[in-house]
């Protein structure tokens, strides 16, 4: 990989590792602290697609679930309260949401680049936001997979109770699909202005260079 791209690299494997350690611990009722810290791996693959182009961005998404899978790996080995950190349900429902949403993220952005600064980043992230809810918490806790881990069915997020507290009555994980999709909405558009700083910046060197 080019020298250049590396600080994109080591950037998407600290949201990576910070984001798996982060969601460990709760931060109410219904997210964990890794809700705050992921959505930037968006971040990290739209600055690379502006600067760099769609095809370095990819390359750092796969370093980034390259690391996703060792994390993975390594949760499963350390067991705590309830048995291991990571199961290997959630282990498939990370790692695919992961690639399939950040893939979705670098093909909608080099659609869009063109447009206005803003347009390319915030529809990209918000697709690619929103595509790695629904997968992840779908595969991870939904009813549909209890196949596809029978020693680990994570029946506490199947039961039934009010939607955020108040709603209608819904399996628990769609009321912490519903908040963490909240989160990366808001941070999708926070997440505006260190990518317009960070791109002029760099943009702005690279000029002085050459």
């Amino acid at each position: 990989m080019n020298r250049t791209h590396l600080p994109g690299v080591i950037a998407m494997a600290a949201v990576v590792v910070a984001s798996n350690i982060l969601v460990q611990h709760l931060l109410g009722d219904w997210l964990t602290w890794g809700a705050l810290t992921y959505p930037f791996a968006f971040l990290v693959t739209d600055v690379m697609n502006r600067l760099y182009g769609a095809a370095p961005a990819r390359r750092v998404v796969i370093a980034g679930f390259a690391v996703g899978v060792v994390c993975s790996l390594l949760g499963t080995q350390i067991h705590g309260e309830f048995g291991p950190l990571v199961t290997l349900r959630v282990a498939v429902a990370s790692g695919t949401a992961f690639l399939a949403a950040q893939l979705a993220d670098v093909a909608i952005f080099d659609r869009l680049r063109g447009g206005r600064w803003w347009r390319a980043p915030l529809v990209s992230t918000l697709a690619g936001s929103t595509l790695d809810t629904a997968i992840f918490f779908g595969i991870a806790f939904s009813a549909a997979f209890n196949g596809l881990e029978p020693a680990n069915m994570p029946l506490w997020a199947q039961e039934s109770v009010p939607v955020l507290g108040r709603g209608p009555e819904a399996p628990l994980w769609v009321s912490l699909a519903i908040a963490d999709w909240a989160v990366k909405l808001s941070l999708a558009l926070i997440a505006l202005i260190p990518f317009r700083v960070i791109v002029r910046r760099v943009s702005a060197r690279r000029a002085e260079i050459h």
